[in-house]
């Protein structure tokens, strides 16, 4: 059994204590408000702290067999799967998660941690010739070195351990802000994992806290070598140039604002399911959820009819409910903002074939349709249980508006012609979509990463090993070398 309050601490060089700074965070559940426990922040020097812990803890990490690496990374693997139950509650209360995204979240977290225990196995290297004679090449791949991660607060568990697992599978030390509203989740939760693994102290640090508390200390700090960031694209690009000007690699999961595009062939029925659960699964509040349903002009009344029927037949409320499949929002600040853009969507010719009641973090589902790109509730990436329908008359005319937009993270093609749908898909400037699918996808060996305003880099498998190390070169010369002088 998992107890809150055990861990309800900063982790710093294999301790649970409390933060330094005289400022308190309250944890609470997004449904019913209640408190699920409180931490003492953590400061700049927790951080500074955590940093050293974490440069101190990769050396460690770095003499142990790789096959031994791989076994302790199983058992972070193996936990996962035996307290499942536990973590699923945990899920629920403070994020508001239902158990069907409790149960999605769980899985990836299960799939990324096998995926990085392979890792301290495929650290290859190379052996190049020269162009001297008597003379070897070796290239090594080594760590990076520390990498900070940003913990979001939408799948925190996950998209922490993406970043978290490939990196100490690649030898590297790391330290992770967990998101202030989410600072179990993603952050002690995952330490406790580790520690349970048998991972070396120091190695993996949390620190919770929040920004008005260490301000740039996280991303300055001299010592990570990565700041690898899941959030919104405005604080994405603050971390992007302080990472550069620090002479650090910033890797980005930013915003989304995702087409789902519907050809006049489709099967209507699954488009409009799939459509369904790629924008509101976890209320929406997903970065490669689809913000906006483009649909071919012949089909357009039917597939309005039939996904307003689908949609209202989702229950929202209470997520410990087995039915519910729309929970709150993560903060009332959140359903503020949905309202807000609602209201100018509606302001501006949007019209509301559904318009759910929002009260206090709770967001019932709103359909928005005669859309055109130019509306605020086209460009703007939508965070929440509200989607925008757009028509449309030909294929280069739904690739014009899937691409009139700054994002570029996932997608979705709908037809009955797959290679007419992956010859459509080729046209949508997204580092990912999916043809006959969902827009929301996340395999643990295929590169995962966006386009234009949505990120920078790719993870999972090969690709994250190749984020989270560097090749050093080191040559032989075997005999002695003639110089000019």
């Amino acid at each position: 059994m998992l107890d809150i309050n055990s861990i309800n601490k900063q982790y710093i060089a294999g301790i649970w204590r409390d933060g330094k700074s005289n400022r308190s965070l309250a944890d609470k559940n997004p449904y019913n408000g209640e408190v699920i426990t409180e931490f003492k922040m953590g400061s700049t020097e927790d951080v500074d702290a955590a940093y050293q812990a974490a440069q101190a803890g990769m050396d460690e990490w770095n003499q142990i067999n790789p096959y031994k690496q791989r076994d302790i990374l199983e058992n972070a693997a193996s936990y996962v799967k035996e307290h499942e139950e536990d973590i699923t509650d945990i899920i629920i209360d403070e994020l508001g998660g239902t158990r069907l995204k409790a149960a999605f979240e769980i899985g990836l977290v299960k799939d990324m941690l096998k995926e990085a225990a392979t890792f301290p196995l495929k650290k290859e290297g190379k052996i190049l010739p020269s162009v001297e004679d008597g003379k070897e090449n070796r290239l090594y791949r080594m760590p990076a070195g520390v990498v900070g991660v940003i913990s979001p607060f939408n799948f925190p568990f996950f998209l922490s351990v993406k970043s978290i697992a490939p990196a100490i599978g690649a030898g590297n030390g790391v330290v992770l802000k967990a998101h202030e509203e989410t600072p179990i989740v993603g952050g002690t939760l995952i330490a406790k994992i580790f520690e349970e693994a048998g991972v070396p102290k120091g190695l993996f640090n949390v620190v919770v806290t929040d920004i008005s508390e260490i301000g740039d200390t996280f991303v300055e700090h001299p010592i990570p070598r990565i700041i690898s960031f899941t959030g919104s694209t405005g604080v994405g690009r603050h971390i992007a140039q302080l990472a550069v000007k620090h002479f650090k690699k910033p890797l980005l999961e930013l915003g989304g604002n995702s087409a789902f595009i519907v050809l006049e062939d489709a099967d209507i029925d699954y488009a409009v399911n799939a459509a369904a659960f790629s924008r509101f699964t976890h209320q929406g509040q997903i970065c490669m959820s689809a913000n906006r349903i483009i649909v071919h002009q012949s089909i357009y009344d039917e597939f309005i009819v039939k996904y307003k029927e689908k949609i209202v037949s989702l229950k929202t409320g209470d997520p410990r409910d087995p039915d519910t499949v729309i929970g709150p929002v993560v903060n009332e600040s959140a359903a503020q903002n949905l309202k807000a853009i609602i209201e100018k969507g509606i302001e501006q010719g949007a019209k509301p074939i559904l318009k759910g009641n929002i009260t206090g973090n709770m967001v019932e589902p709103t359909i928005l349709t005669d859309v055109t790109s130019d509306m605020a509730v086209a460009q703007e990436e939508m965070f929440g249980p509200v989607v925008s329908v757009i028509p449309f008359e030909t294929d280069e005319e739904a690739v014009k508006i899937a691409n009139n937009t700054n994002f570029g993270l996932s997608g979705a093609v709908h037809t009955a012609d797959g290679e007419r749908g992956v010859e459509l898909a080729k046209k949508v400037h997204t580092g990912m979509i999916h043809v006959n699918d969902i827009t929301i996808n996340d395999e643990p060996i295929v590169a995962f990463g966006g386009e234009k305003q949505s990120g920078l880099g790719r993870l999972n498998g090969e690709w994250s090993l190749e984020e989270f190390t560097t090749m050093k070169w080191i040559s032989i010369n075997y005999r002695q070398r003639q110089f000019p002088y």
